[in-house]
């Protein structure tokens, strides 16, 4: 079976199965992980020539674990 570079990448991943992205999200809190979301969905426009199609993924997939946080927050204005 081939690996999620996008959903789930491997190497993302602790020995105990916890997310690079839940811990970063327990360490940020929730106004810093979104900020962290925003900066890294540009990171990946920006670099979207080393693999086009890939990145454009990764983009969207930052930017709706976005919309899903706002979604899910009471925290932020509406």
């Amino acid at each position: 079976m081939k690996e999620d570079m996008v959903n789930s990448p491997p190497h993302y991943q602790s020995d105990t199965g916890v997310e690079c992205i839940d811990a970063i999200r327990a360490a940020l809190g929730p106004e810093g992980f979104r900020a962290y979301l925003r900066g890294t969905s540009m990171k990946y426009l920006w670099r979207e020539k080393w693999d086009v199609h890939e990145d454009a993924k990764k983009t969207a997939w930052y930017v709706n674990k976005l919309v899903e946080e706002y979604d899910n927050k009471n925290d932020v204005a509406q």
